[in-house]
C-alpha cells in the first residue's frame, strides 16, 4: 500500500507496528512515543499522528484531535483533514466545515479527499447548491480519481438534477471515449431529458462516437433524433446533424440503415405540402446530400432520384460532384419498390392536401385514376370529327340507339350488371335516373365538357373483350377546342379515329392525328373507315378503302384500318370488330404505361391546382370589384329612396294641409255669417236679462249642426280623394323600387332584392279617418258671454232698463246692431281648433307614416349595402392574404412537384419510358 494510501485509509500507524503486529497498537506507539522522547533531537510529530489515527478507529474522537492538533510536519495538512473528519463524526458539522474549507495544499489526493468529505458534508447539513459546486469542481479538477465521476452522477441521478447529469454525462464521454459513458447519455435522451438542449450541445460527442463506434454512434443519433421530433427544436436538430454529417467520411458500405431510412422519413415529411419552401430550404439540400451518401441497396436510387428532383427545380442548391453522383447512381442501379402504392400515395396526399385547403374535391381526376388502375379491361378512346358516323358505330356495339344526338360530353362506356349512368364533375358524382335523364345531359352544350358520363349496362360485345369505349364529342377545326376533348387521351390505351368514307383522312384529319401525337405520343391511332354503305358501287367502296389505307400507312405505318357500315351485318360486324379489337390490343406492359399515365394525371393535377389558385385569386379580384361597384349602386340607391321617402312626405303632408286648409277657409268664411245672422232671433219683447244666454246656446247649437251636417261630410269626402292621391304617389314609389329592385337583381343573376312596400298604411289612414269624421261634438264656445265692455254696458243696459217698456226699442236695436256687426273671427278659431284637435295627432304622424311605408325596401336595400361591404372586405382580406403569403398555395404544390420528379425518375425515366407532359 502507498503512502498516500494509507493517510487516506488513516492507516500510516501501521508504519510503526512491523513485527509487533500481535501487541495492541497503542502499546506500540506508547513505547515508540517513549523511546523518541529519550533521543537528544526526537521527532514526536508522525508518532502523533499515528496515534490519532489508532484513537479515530477506536471512536476516541477527542484524543485522536489532540494528537493531530500539534503537528507542523509535511504530515499536518492531513492532520488538518483528519482532524475535519473526527469533527465530522462528532457531529460537530460546523467546526469539520471550517477546517475542511481552510486546507491548502498542492497533493491532489488531499485536495480529492477533503472535496468528498465536504460535499458529503453538503448534504447532510442541507447546503444543496454548495454540494453541487463542489462535486462539479472536483470533477473538473480530478475526474479520474476513483469514484468521483460514478459519485457525481449517483448525487445528480438521484435528485433529478438532469442539467448536471446530461454534462457529466457528455464531458466525460468526449473525454474517456468509453462507449459507457455513450450508453450513459443515450440513457438520458431516451428518458426524454435531454429535449431542451439545443442540438449543438451533442455534436461533438457524437463526432467522437463516430470514430470509436459507427454501429453505438447511429444508436445515439437515432434516439436524439425521435427525442427532438415534436419540440421546437426539432429543425434546428435536423440542420445541426446534417452539418456533422457533411463533415464526417461516410462511408455506404458502414450500412447505417435506420439513419438512412430516418432521412427519407424526413424529407417525404418536408415535402408533403405542409411546409413552405423557405422554412426548409436552408437545411433539405443538406438532407439530401447525406441521405445518398448514406443510402444502400434499394435506399439509393429513392436517394438519388430525390436528389435529381430537387436539383431541377432548385438548381445551384446541391452541389455539382452530389449531382453528377445521383445521376450516376440512377443509372447503374435498379430500384424495387411498389410502384403504383406509391404512385397511388402520391396522388392520395395531393388530394388530401386538395380538400383540406378548400381547393375541391377533384371527383373527375379520382374517377379517372381509378379507372387507370383497372388492369382487367383495355380503354378505347373513340373519335373523330364531327358527322363522322361515330354514333352510329358506338349504336352498333350496343344493338341500340344509345346515342340518338350528338356527344357532347365525355361518355365512358362499360360492361355491368344492370343500367347504371353516373355523372362525375368536380363537385359531385350524381347518379342519373335513366336514359332520358342521360340523353338531356347530352343535348346540354353548356359546361358539358366539365362533366365525365359513365355508362354501365349489360353489353356482351364489352364483357367478352374486356373493353371499355371512351367516346367523344365530334372534333370541330379549332385546335383550343380540340384539345378539352383530347385532353382525356391519356384514359386511353390505344385510340380509334372515324373516318368519313366519303372524304376520308383529309388535311383536318391528319392535323387531329398530329395533335393526338402531340399530346399522347406513346399511345397507338387505330381507324375506322365508316359510312362504307353510302358508296354505290362495292369496287368503288374497296378503291376507297384502300386508299385509304395506303394514305394512312404513308402517315402512321403501324396503324391499322377497319371498315365499317350501319347497314352491313350486325353480327358480323361485330365478329370483325372483335378480330381487329384483338389485333390493336395494346396488353404489353400495360401496367407501366398505366403507370405513366397515372403521373400525366398527377402533373395535369397539379397543374389544374395551381390553375385554381389563380382562378381564385382573378375571382376575389372580380369579386371584390364588383362588391364594391354593388355597394356603390346600393348606396346610392338608399340616398335616393331617401329622398323619396322625403319627398313624398312633403307632397302626401302638403296635400293634406291643403284640404285642412280649405275646410279652415270653409269654417272661417261660414262661422261669422252664421253667427250674424242669429240677430234675427232678437225681437222688442225679447227677455234682455236672458238674451244673451239664449243666444249663446243657439249660435253654439248652430255651429254644431254646421259642423256635424255640412263640414264633416265635405272633410270626410276631401280627405278620401286626399288617400287617392296619396295612394298614387306611394304607387309611383313602389314602381320606383321595382324597377329599381329589378336592375339589381339583374345584376345579382337571382331574384336577391324583394322591394315591397306596405300599402297598409292606407288602410290605417282609412280607419283613422273612418273613426275621426264619424261624428263631431262641440264644446260649447263663449261667443257672446264674454266680459268685453260694450257686452258688458249691454247686459247691464238690459238688467238696468228691463223693466221699463219705453226703453227696450234702444235695447233691442243696440243689441241686434251688435250681434250683427261683432267680429266672429276668434270663434271661428276657436271651432276650428276643437274641430281639427282630433286631427292633430293625425297630421303630426304622416311622416312617420310615409317613412312606414318605404321602411321594408329601405331595410332590405341597407342591409344589401352591409351585406356587399362585409363581402367585399372579407374578400378583400382574404386577396390580401394571399398576396401577402403566396407560397401558401404554390410551395406545397411545387413541392408535390419536386415528389411527383423523383418518383418519375425512379420508374418512367428509369424503363426507358418517355415521360408525359
Amino acid at each position: 500500500m502507498t503512502l498516500e494510501d494509507q493517510l487516506k485509509d488513516k492507516t500510516y500507524y501501521k508504519m510503526f507496528i512491523n513485527e509487533h503486529e500481535d501487541e495492541h497498537p497503542i502499546k506500540v506507539l506508547g513505547e515508540a512515543f517513549q523511546e523518541e522522547a529519550r533521543k537528544d533531537l526526537p521527532d514526536l510529530t508522525r508518532i502523533r499522528f499515528a496515534q490519532g489515527e489508532v484513537y479515530f478507529h477506536h471512536k476516541d474522537f477527542e484524543a485522536a484531535i489532540f494528537k493531530w492538533e500539534n503537528i507542523i510536519n509535511e504530515l499536518e495538512p492531513w492532520a488538518r483533514k483528519n482532524t475535519a473528519d473526527a469533527y465530522y463524526e462528532l457531529g460537530l458539522l460546523s467546526a469539520a466545515e471550517d477546517i475542511y474549507t481552510v486546507i491548502e495544499t498542492d497533493h491532489p489526493t488531499l485536495n480529492a479527499e477533503v472535496a468528498l468529505k465536504l460535499f458529503a458534508l453538503y448534504i447532510e447539513r442541507g447546503k444543496i447548491d454548495a454540494a453541487v459546486a463542489v462535486i462539479k469542481r472536483t470533477v473538473a479538477a480530478y475526474p479520474d480519481y476513483p469514484n468521483v465521476t460514478n459519485v457525481a452522477r449517483a448525487f445528480f441521478e438521484e435528485r433529478e438534477d438532469w442539467d448536471n447529469a446530461i454534462e457529466l454525462a457528455v464531458n466525460e464521454a468526449k473525454r474517456t471515449e468509453s462507449l459507457e459513458w455513450f450508453e450513459i447519455l443515450k440513457a438520458y435522451v431516451e428518458k426524454g431529458v435531454t429535449r431542451a438542449l439545443s442540438p449543438s450541445y451533442f455534436s461533438h460527442a457524437l463526432f467522437v462516437l463516430y470514430d470509436l463506434n459507427k454501429e453505438k454512434f447511429e444508436q445515439l443519433v437515432l434516439s436524439l433524433w425521435n427525442s427532438y421530433k415534436n419540440e421546437n427544436s426539432y429543425l434546428l436538430w435536423i440542420k445541426e446533424i446534417n452539418q456533422l454529417l457533411l463533415n464526417l467520411e461516410l462511408d455506404r458500405q458502414d450500412q447505417l440503415r435506420d439513419l438512412t431510412q430516418l432521412h427519407k422519413e424526413t424529407y417525404f415529411h418536408y415535402i408533403g405540402g405542409r411546409y413552405y419552401i423557405k422554412q426548409i430550404d436552408d437545411f433539405l439540400p443538406d438532407l439530401l446530400t447525406n441521405w445518398v451518401r448514406l443510402a444502400d441497396g434499394g435506399n439509393v436510387v429513392a436517394a438519388a432520384a430525390a436528389v435529381l428532383s430537387w436539383n431541377e427545380l432548385f438548381p445551384a442548391s446541391l452541389s455539382v460532384s452530389i449531382v453528377e453522383e445521383a445521376e450516376h447512381l440512377i443509372s447503374k442501379i435498379e430500384c424495387d419498390m411498389d410502384e403504383l402504392e406509391e404512385c397511388l400515395s402520391l396522388f392520395e396526399s395531393i388530394i388530401k392536401w386538395a380538400e383540406v385547403n378548400d381547393m375541391g374535391k377533384n371527383n373527375r381526376v379520382n374517377w379517372i385514376v381509378d379507372q387507370l388502375v383497372d388492369f382487367d379491361t383495355q380503354h378505347l378512346f373513340v373519335t373523330g370529327l364531327v358527322g363522322s358516323g361515330k354514333s352510329t358505330f358506338i349504336n352498333t356495339i350496343f344493338g341500340e340507339d344509345v346515342q340518338d344526338s350528338p356527344t357532347s360530353s365525355i361518355v365512358m362506356f362499360k360492361n355491368g350488371g344492370e343500367v347504371d349512368i353516373t355523372e362525375i364533375t368536380d363537385g359531385e358524382v350524381k347518379l342519373l335516373s335513366g336514359f332520358t335523364d342521360f340523353q338531356e345531359r347530352m343535348d346540354r352544350l353548356r359546361n358539358a365538357l366539365e362533366s365525365i358520363i359513365e355508362f354501365k349496362q349489360p353489353t356482351p360485345f364489352l364483357l367478352e373483350n374486356s373493353l371499355s369505349i371512351i367516346d367523344t364529342p365530334g372534333l370541330k377545326g379549332n385546335q383550343n377546342d380540340r384539345f378539352e376533348v383530347l385532353k382525356y387521351l391519356n384514359l386511353a390505351d390505344s385510340v380509334l379515329f372515324v373516318l368519313d368514307a366519303n372524304a376520308p383522312f383529309t388535311e383536318k384529319e391528319r392535323a387531329v392525328v398530329a395533335q393526338i401525337q402531340g399530346l399522347a405520343p406513346d399511345l397507338p391511332i387505330h381507324f375506322l373507315l365508316s359510312k362504307l354503305d353510302t358508296i354505290v358501287n362495292e369496287q368503288d367502296a374497296i378503291q376507297v378503302y384502300e386508299e385509304t389505307k395506303h394514305a394512312i400507312h404513308s402517315y402512321l405505318p403501324d396503324a391499322k384500318l377497319l371498315g365499317f357500315s350501319s347497314q352491313y351485318d350486325r353480327v358480323q360486324q361485330l365478329s370483325d370488330l372483335q378480330v381487329f379489337i384483338d389485333s390493336i390490343r395494346n396488353t404489353r406492359n400495360i401496367e407501366d404505361k398505366r403507370l405513366a399515365k397515372l403521373l400525366y394525371f398527377i402533373r395535369a393535377t397539379i397543374a389544374g391546382l395551381l390553375q385554381k389558385r389563380l382562378d381564385v385569386e382573378n375571382r376575389l379580384i372580380e369579386t371584390v370589384h364588383w362588391n364594391e361597384e354593388m355597394n356603390t349602386k346600393l348606396s346610392g340607391a338608399v340616398h335616393q329612396l331617401n329622398d323619396e321617402v322625403s319627398q313624398k312626405t312633403k307632397t302626401i303632408t302638403k296635400l293634406y294641409r291643403s284640404v285642412k286648409e280649405s275646410i279652415e277657409a270653409d269654417i272661417f268664411e261660414a262661422i261669422p255669417k252664421m253667427l250674424s245672422e242669429c240677430s234675427n232671433l232678437i225681437e222688442e219683447d225679447s227677455n234682455f236679462s236672458t238674451i244673451h244666454l239664449d243666444l249663446n246656446h243657439e249660435m253654439n247649437n248652430r255651429i254644431q249642426d254646421y259642423l256635424e251636417q255640412q263640414i264633416m261630410p265635405n272633410y270626410y269626402t276631401r280627405l278620401q280623394e286626399w288617400i287617392k292621391g296619396c295612394r298614387e304617389e306611394f304607387d309611383q314609389g313602389q314602381d320606383l323600387l321595382i324597377e329599381l329592385g329589378a336592375g339589381f337583381n339583374q345584376m345579382y343573376g337571382e331574384e336577391r332584392l324583394t322591394l315591397d312596400c306596405d300599402f297598409k298604411v292606407l288602410d290605417d289612414w282609412r280607419r283613422d279617418i273612418d273613426r275621426m269624421t264619424s261624428r263631431f261634438v262641440l264644446e260649447p264656445v263663449n261667443i257672446l258671454l264674454k266680459r268685453t265692455p260694450s257686452q258688458f254696458l249691454l247686459k247691464s243696459a238690459g238688467k238696468l232698463f228691463g223693466a221699463l217698456s219705453q226703453n227696450k226699442t234702444m235695447v233691442y236695436n243696440k243689441y241686434k246692431s251688435f250681434v250683427e256687426n261683432e267680429d266672429y273671427t276668434e270663434v271661428a278659431a276657436q271651432v276650428c281648433r276643437q274641430f281639427f284637435q282630433p286631427f292633430e295627432l293625425f297630421e303630426k304622424s304622416l311622416e312617420r307614416d310615409v317613412a312606414w311605408f318605404f321602411k321594408s325596401p329601405l331595410g332590405v336595400l341597407k342591409s344589401a349595402v352591409e351585406e356587399t361591404r362585409g363581402e367585399a372586405a372579407s374578400n378583400r382580406e382574404m386577396l390580401n392574404k394571399l398576396n401577402a403569403n403566396p407560397e401558401m398555395f404554390r410551395d406545397p404544390l411545387t413541392l408535390f412537384e419536386v415528389r411527383l420528379r423523383q418518383f418519375e425518375w425512379m420508374t418512367v425515366a428509369g424503363k426507358g419510358m418517355q415521360t408525359i407532359y
